[in-house]
């Protein structure tokens, strides 16, 4: 199952792939409890800012997992019941995901950065019986609890707190025996919030084969094999924790390195990259923007042979110079919290710099016009799935409750991503935007990626944004919201050097008419930049 396919069978896998899977499927048995075999067979090794580090096996894990199913079926949580977790990378994480997934619940993980707002909204619209978190955001909950009817029970992990079931406690005296529930690959398993350009967050409903259909992730994309080291520098309150810090991994056997921490320090991950010998790396591209603007030389990464990047289209610059330090490529790649890996920059084809790569086995990808029909090459378009023959494994059953949403995504069998790219002659695909990113000056149809890609090879440019601006002329013209590399001050005069450099590296009518230097840039939970803010703002001025 780990062994990776060579380069000149692209193809012929992309052809021959059949998804596989029973009618019965439940990751907790079929893929922990398949591992756990072995006792000795690691499946995460955790460290913390303090210097505490912990082994856990997949025997550790399975049990774990048996306890806190018999402790949640003990507070009233029952098949088909949903859970709300949030937490950051403990260990509990992993344990209360499987242990959701063993008995037949459905687990919704959230960020440690939701609001007491936010909480309530999820508990109301999920109707969640369970909620569990520690005591850093307890009183989150407890602000809006008396509006929750639904909770049954809520858990805190750590220090014992009045009000609350202990979770280290209950783990204590719980039993190891617990019948996994038989589950068919087609009931309801984990949802997912995620935002919207407009309104409030929509559920991303996803079965247990969900599961099983990130083994294209682990095995394709992230080139996992059962001795890896997996680090995938992410949140776990968004679908990237699924990808790589769970499903993708540990279908493939491979065990994941864990850095507890609440902050994101670039020189601290270097350091741990040297300490440790991780093998392969996933991060969203402003880790690795991050990261480059370090001094890089200082560091060696003996065991570091593969990394990947997602979450949005990565600057070649970028690429270019983690690739000098490191000797390893960043691999693009492209998915949605409503699916597992849609198209990736494969360790056997030819890596192309700033390109999302080519389909993934499973998915029959394409461009197509508003029509619903398949684009010319090198014609952009919206990016779509064909769901006329057969729905792939991995894509949401739904926006739960709410059908019309639902609906809106899927037109004259495809299911429509709301991204936006072009196909070259080899097959490869290139994002343009997301749909409603587009800016249109003066005729021109004008990809803020493609800007961005231009400033961030600017010496000066740290990072940016680039959006739509409204203007009398033109009728809308490119801005860019920047910031600046530590050294650097804003000044007309840096502001003529950038948009003569813009001018130079891409068409000169991209280049950003107006540019604001900014100290941060509104992002979303996962690290994506939210462009819609910056614009919104734009266009009520």
């Amino acid at each position: 199952m780990s062994q990776a396919f060579n380069m000149t069978n692209y193809e012929k896998e992309y052809n021959d792939f059949k998804w596989n899977i029973s009618e019965y499927f439940n990751f907790a048995s079929d893929v922990i409890d398949k591992w756990a075999k072995d006792p000795e067979k690691l499946a995460m090794l955790w460290v913390d800012d303090d210097g505490n580090k912990q082994e856990k096996t997949f025997l550790d894990f399975s049990i774990s997992s048996k306890k806190l199913a018999n402790v949640l079926t003990a507070s009233g949580v029952k098949r088909d019941d949903l859970v709300i977790v949030m937490l950051g990378r403990d260990i509990e994480w992993w344990e209360i995901f499987s242990a959701c997934i063993r008995m037949g619940a459905l687990i919704s993980p959230g960020t440690t950065q939701l609001t007491s707002k936010d909480i309530e909204y999820r508990i109301k619209t999920a109707e969640a019986v369970c909620f569990i978190t520690d005591n850093a955001n307890a009183s989150k909950f407890e602000e809006i609890e008396k509006n929750c009817p639904t909770i049954k029970s809520k858990i805190i992990i750590g220090e014992k707190r009045d009000g609350w079931i202990g979770y280290n406690k209950e783990m204590e005296k719980a039993s190891e025996v617990f019948e996994t529930a038989k589950t068919k690959a087609t009931d309801k398993s984990i949802v997912y919030f995620t935002s919207g350009t407009t309104g409030f967050p929509k559920m991303v409903l996803h079965s247990h084969s969900y599961g099983f259909a990130h083994t294209t992730t682990g095995k394709y994309w992230l080139d996992l094999k059962p001795e890896d080291l997996h680090w995938n520098v992410s949140d776990t309150g968004w679908a990237k924790a699924a990808w790589s810090s769970y499903f993708g991994p540990w279908n493939m056997g491979a065990a994941l390195f864990t850095h507890c921490t609440d902050r994101f320090d670039p020189v601290k991950t270097l350091e741990l990259l040297q300490e440790f010998p991780v093998t392969t790396m996933c991060g969203a591209p402003t880790i690795y923007r991050m990261l480059v603007l370090q001094d890089l030389s200082k560091f060696n990464f003996p065991s570091l042979r593969h990394c990947v990047g997602a979450g949005e289209p990565l600057n070649p610059e970028v690429i270019e110079i983690w690739k000098k330090a490191t000797n390893t490529i960043i691999r693009d790649g492209y998915g949605q919290t409503e699916t597992v890996l849609l198209c990736g920059n494969f360790p056997c084809i030819e890596a192309r710099f700033g390109s999302m790569g080519k389909p993934s086995p499973g998915i029959d990808l394409n461009i197509i016009d508003n029509d619903q029909n398949i684009v010319p090459v090198n014609t952009e378009g919206d990016i779509a799935i064909n769901i006329d023959s057969e729905r792939p494994l991995g894509l949401f059953q739904e926006y739960w409750k709410e059908p019309e949403k639902t609906a809106s995504t899927e037109k004259n069998g495809w299911y429509l991503t709301g991204d936006r790219a072009y196909k070259d002659e080899d097959g490869y695909f290139w994002f343009v935007s997301r749909s409603d990113d587009l800016i249109l000056s003066s005729g021109y149809r004008i990809g803020p990626f493609e800007v961005e890609s231009a400033l961030i090879e600017h010496d000066a440019v740290a990072e940016s944004a680039v959006v739509s601006s409204p203007d009398e002329k033109r009728g809308e013209i490119v801005k860019a919201f920047i910031v600046l590399v530590d050294g650097f001050d804003p000044s007309d005069k840096l502001k003529k050097e950038i948009q003569d450099h813009v001018k130079k590296v891409t068409a000169p009518y991209k280049y950003p008419r107006k540019i604001d230097f900014v100290k941060i840039l509104p992002k979303t939970v996962s690290g994506k930049i939210r462009r819609i803010e910056l614009r919104e703002a734009e266009w009520k001025k």
